[in-house]
């Protein structure tokens, strides 16, 4: 039964959802163009901004105005300026800037896989073979390079959560090493093994040494259900993986890394875990749909889905920890 229309007809939201490409080219032109850095060192306006990233007058005033309606800019009178999000992760002279992103997220490779949603929705995954998962996949590495900014205060916040003393430390499908990292400057006594894909694990080991504790990172290359992880973790962080696959798949790993656990051992892992209903909050619920585009049987698991993986793999319990606006942990004891 359709819902009682209560407001004016009105297409905005069709007409806005059809043409939201062009949002997503405007966030990445305004990046390539370094135009958030340009506002921060004082230009503000359309032609000062043109003058300094080598665009032409109307072709900045349009992108910046489409930004400041997106919620980018603010604007008075003819004067653009940083929102305080903006300021922080888009300014290339913050320490927290994001921009590189956009080489992941809005790669080639990654835009291509949603080019038919129809064809999607109807195979119920991927219509890229095995997606993002075939061995080797090369855009991991460069979700290792792009996406370490965005993962930096994840990986401090885990890493509190886990709390100390902590000694020897699981990083399940570690890509640029982050989470490990914060693990083992938290814990000055912690050895750190790393699992991934060989080309990721080189960028991972290239932070750690940025970090100043290569003696104490170890790398075991390989796909994370095959590999020989070893035993005696007192805690494994199972970051941004489980989504990919299916829960008979999820199971299997967690088996594996159950064995692996010391007695009192955790698992801390980092998820889109959107609500019961499926639809809420907005970022866990659309996750999803990047999952269909990108894997064969990959999803969005809800807590009392990632409690039943849990139990039915030997863990005795497990508990939800809001981390950030867009993601939850789950915290899992042996």
């Amino acid at each position: 039964m359709a819902t009682p229309q209560t407001t004016p007809p009105n297409p905005g939201l069709l007409f806005d959802t059809l043409g939201a490409y062009q949002k997503t080219g405007a966030l990445r032109a305004a990046i390539d163009l370094d135009v958030f850095t340009a506002i921060a060192e004082g230009n503000t306006t359309a032609a000062a901004l043109a003058a300094r990233c080598g665009a032409a007058e109307r072709g900045m005033r349009i992108l910046c105005d489409t930004l400041t309606v997106i919620g980018f800019f603010t604007k008075e009178g003819g004067n653009y300026q940083l929102t305080a999000d903006s300021a922080l992760f888009l300014n290339r002279n913050s320490p927290a800037y994001m921009g590189s992103v956009t080489r992941f997220l809005g790669s080639p490779e990654m835009m291509d896989l949603y080019r038919d949603m129809t064809g999607l929705v109807r195979n119920g995954g991927t219509l890229a073979g095995d997606g993002t998962l075939a061995p080797e996949h090369p855009v991991w590495v460069e979700f290792a390079r792009s996406m370490a900014p965005m993962m930096r205060m994840p990986a401090d916040a885990m890493a509190e959560l886990a709390g100390a003393p902590v000694t020897k430390v699981l990083d399940i499908a570690a890509g640029h090493g982050l989470f490990g990292i914060a693990a083992a400057r938290k814990n000055p006594a912690a050895e750190i093994f790393a699992v991934d894909w060989e080309p990721v694990l080189e960028v991972a080991k290239g932070n750690a040494a940025a970090a100043g504790i290569t003696g104490r990172y170890h790398t075991i290359p390989g796909s994370a259900f095959d590999v020989d992880f070893g035993t005696g973790y007192d805690l494994v962080l199972l970051t941004n993986f489980l989504h990919h696959f299916n829960t008979a798949g999820n199971e299997t790993l967690l088996r594996k890394i159950h064995a692996a656990l010391a007695p009192e051992g955790r698992v801390l892992t980092l998820e889109f875990v959107p609500n019961e209903d499926r639809i809420s909050p907005p970022t866990q619920a659309m996750f999803a749909l990047m999952m269909l585009g990108s894997t064969p049987e990959g999803d969005a698991y809800t807590f009392s889905e990632y409690q039943r993986m849990f139990g039915n793999t030997g863990f005795s319990r497990s508990e939800l920890v809001d981390l950030s606006p867009a993601q939850r942990v789950i915290v899992s004891y042996r």
